[in-house]
Parts: structure tokens; sequence; C-alpha cells
């Protein structure tokens, strides 16, 4: 069985979704996302989840599986996404793993093996209550002052990640980093190829994001947040981008422009750090998607000497 593996990275609102099918209709592939918030089913403006019409008929897995209140872990991701590239692999096509949460890639291509979780309820149950209490920029300092690498790709609102590096210290006293540093013991059974969108003058990417989220709101993202809000009361994914910052004019705290307006200060933030995040890896091959004509055939200059097209 072969096991060559693409994955397409990089910032939100860069284009990663429409390049990967792309590269799915040439390349006979399939697309498992690695994206936190897309695994959470009805959250489908505020995480710009492909349209059935978009997807081209290209399958997409490990997106709208599970229920907004719930839990989910990067090593249930990774077991998830190697069982879904073996049955892609299986069936004679090519698995294109894309989406922008940094510690689902590093993860799975860097083969990082994950020891059985052990939870220590009574912490993290502190944890959450003062995540509560004193919000999330107390605890992701607190975080960033024994285990910066971390923290600096975690935002505020990701209660759940930075709980869990706070409780792994706290309770082992071996960082997050370091757990990871220290399960790269097995190289990974898969050949990769990482493509990753970036461009020379950050402001277009900033750009791009503005515009997404006027889309959003053109699309109803409004009501989006309204009815997730009615549905879920979980701390899982309530601090998700998109709602988290319009919830204080749903509420009548804030205007609608400036709600607006910090979204899309907030969004580009992320996308920053994301950046940040996939610049140390120097295994990924950038394409500058504001210095080619085309995304898709700087990619096929990459994969054509790879892959084989359909």
């Amino acid at each position: 069985m072969d096991n060559k593996v693409i994955a397409v990275v990089g910032a939100t609102a860069s284009g990663k979704t429409s390049l990967a099918i792309k590269i799915a209709q040439e390349y006979n592939g399939e697309i498992i996302s690695a994206d936190s918030m897309r695994i959470y089913k009805g959250m489908d403006i505020a995480t710009a989840k492909a349209t059935e019409e978009e997807k081209c008929g290209i399958p997409h897995y490990l997106m709208d599986f599970l229920s907004p209140t719930e839990l989910f872990s990067v090593s249930e991701y990774v077991e998830m996404a190697k069982n879904t590239m073996n049955d892609i692999l299986s069936r004679g096509k090519v698995p294109i793993v894309c989406g922008g949460t940094g510690l689902y890639i590093r993860s799975l291509v860097e083969n990082i093996r994950f020891s059985p979780e052990q939870a220590d309820e009574n912490l993290r149950n502190h944890l959450n209550e003062r995540y509560e209490k004193e919000g999330g920029e107390v605890l992701l300092q607190e975080l960033a002052e024994f285990d910066p690498e971390i923290a600096k790709t975690l935002h505020p609102s990701n209660n759940k990640r930075i709980i869990r590096a706070i409780e792994i210290y706290q309770t082992t006293g071996i960082t997050m980093s370091e757990h990871i540093r220290n399960s790269k013991n097995i190289p990974s059974p898969y050949e990769w190829t990482l493509i990753g969108i970036t461009f020379a003058d950050r402001q277009k990417l900033y750009d791009r994001i503005n515009l997404r989220v006027d889309i959003m709101l053109e699309q109803g993202l409004l009501d989006e947040t309204r009815e997730f809000y009615r549905e879920n009361k979980g701390k899982t994914a309530t601090g998700a981008i998109g709602y988290k910052e319009l919830k204080p004019y749903l509420d009548g705290e804030m205007s609608l422009e400036q709600a607006v307006e910090n979204l899309k200060q907030v969004t580009r933030n992320y996308a920053k750090r994301q950046l940040t995040w996939f610049k140390k890896d120097t295994d990924i091959n950038w394409i500058y998607a504001d210095k080619c004509r085309d995304i898709f055939e700087e990619a096929d200059k990459i994969l054509s000497a790879r892959f084989t097209k359909r």
C-alpha cells in the first residue's frame, strides 16, 4: 500500500480548502479536515465549512461529527485521522489533510505518540472555575510562565487546551511542549508532502479575512450565533471565534459595528499566530498567493514529481 500523503496548511482565509479540493480533483484524493472547530456539528458559517457545492463531490472527513458540548483531544484526532488515511490509501486514493490547527497537523505529521490521558478532575474543575471567573488571558499568561512554546500558539478563548496544558504540568511536572518532544521517537509511517499558503504582503491576507467576515454576516452568521447559544451551554466550543465576539451585540452590550470590528481583529490576530506556528516547520513548501498567477499551478509543480494524476 502506498503511504504518500499531502497536507495543505496555512492561516485562516488563505485559500486552503479550495486548493485542497482542486488537488483532490487532479490527484484522485480525499480530504481530511485538520480544524479543531469544524469537528463540531452546526457551526457551519463561523468555521467556513465548504458547502456541498463547493466540495465538488470530493469526500471530506472529520467534520460535523461531534456535539459542541463534547470534549475532543488531540490524541483522539490523531487516531481518527490515521485510521481515515489508511482507509483512503487502501482504496488507492491520496489522503489530503487540510486545515489550520497547528497542533493537529504537527502531531499527525511528526507521529507524536500520546500516553493514555490521566485527568485530575479536582484540578480541572478548579481551573475551569478560574477560567470562568478570571478569564482566558489570565490563565494563558500563567501558562506562558512555564510553557511559553505552547502558550503562544493558543488563543485565550481556547479554554480546553489552556486548562489541559496547565493540568499536565501541575500533575506531571513536565510541560506539554516537552511531552510532545519526548514522544517523537518513532518516524511517521507516511511520506508527507506539505504545502503552505502564505502572503508576502500580510495586509492582503488581512483584507481577505475582513472580506470573509463580511460575507459570513451576509450568509447569516448572526442567526447562527443566536441559535448556537440557545442550544449549547457547554464550555467546549462556545469560545469559537465568530460567536463570542458577536455575543455582546446580541446581549445589547455593544454596537454591531464594534462587535464586527472586534471579530475581524481577533481573526487577524489568530491568523498571525497560525503563520508563526507553521513558519517554524522547514518541511513546508510555501506558496505566496499574492506573488503567483495561480496557486494550484504552483502546487502542481511540487506534487507532479511525487504523485500521479487521475
